[in-house]
């Protein structure tokens, strides 16, 4: 039996650390999703809202970032993924859909790696399973000096710039408004330490083959942070996968066509069995 205790702005003690989350509406396989680098779990407000009459559905804020501070651990997606398998079993979750953006992918697949028996499928949205190549790696480390001689606005508004399709920054200026202010809410330390947490993440493409899970792939159109052809890599290397493409977004895809993403995935949830069915 899973825990009834649902809300807003929950927090359990795991890892010598008070992680925050969102649990709401009903099921006994919940969707449990992670947050992208440098955000929170307020980026999943509208999947919340619209899957809530149908599912059980958890945002996670990550270790380090929203309201689960931690500015002193070093951070890396092995520790997310203990953190998550944590939560889950404090929270008497043992199997869960995952679905994960960008680094939340990253977590998704390093997890899924690990303990593949605690997930039913997995939503891998705008992520990619290669690790840093030398010159990326090489380009966060000059960032993070860069960030220790003048701080992180630069760094914010650059990555502002690159999460979102063009046409957003015309006709979403309230959606681009929030993320900055999500963005920019990070202490410069959790920068940081995220930059040192990508940077050193290992691949994840050599265990793919091994994903018997249903498998749904989603990308912005526009995506310039991972783009297209990484997607395309993981749903020609899941055998049990399914690529869907959003136009008019970016990186956040979830966030500019909210619409078509919450479909997307309800399509996914229904064919797995799992839509709307509850305790």
């Amino acid at each position: 039996m899973e825990s009834t205790t649902t809300g807003m702005n929950l927090i359990l003690n795991i890892n010598n650390l008070n992680l925050s989350y969102d649990d709401v509406g009903e099921g006994n396989i919940p969707i449990i999703f992670l947050h992208g680098f440098p955000f929170d779990k307020s980026m999943w407000a509208k999947q919340l809202d619209f899957f809530a009459t149908t599912n059980r559905v958890i945002a996670i804020d990550i270790r380090g970032f929203g309201k689960s501070t931690d500015e002193t651990t070093p951070l890396s997606i092995d520790l997310f993924s203990d953190d998550l398998m944590l939560f889950m079993n404090q929270l008497n979750i043992s199997k869960a859909i995952i679905c994960g953006l960008s680094m939340g992918g990253f977590i998704a697949l390093n997890a899924q790696a690990r303990f593949p028996d605690r997930f039913e499928a997995i939503i891998l949205c705008d992520t990619q399973c290669i690790a840093d190549t030398i010159e990326v790696k090489l380009n966060r480390y000059q960032t993070i000096d860069e960030i220790a001689l003048n701080g992180t606005l630069n760094f914010n508004e650059a990555f502002i710039k690159k999460v979102f399709c063009k046409n957003s920054f015309t006709n979403k200026q309230e959606i681009v408004t929030q993320l900055r202010s999500v963005v920019m809410a990070n202490p410069e330390q959790i920068i940081v330490n995220g930059l040192k947490a990508l940077a050193e993440r290992s691949e994840t493409c050599s265990t793919l083959s091994e994903i018997n899970i249903p498998t749904l792939i989603i990308c912005g159109r526009e995506d310039e942070v991972t783009p297209l052809e990484q997607s395309e890599f993981l749903h020609t290397s899941i055998k049990a996968s399914t690529l869907h493409i959003i136009d008019g977004a970016g990186h956040v895809s979830n966030i500019e066509q909210p619409e078509e993403f919450n479909n997307e995935v309800s399509k996914f949830l229904l064919a797995v069995g799992v839509f709307g069915k509850r305790m």
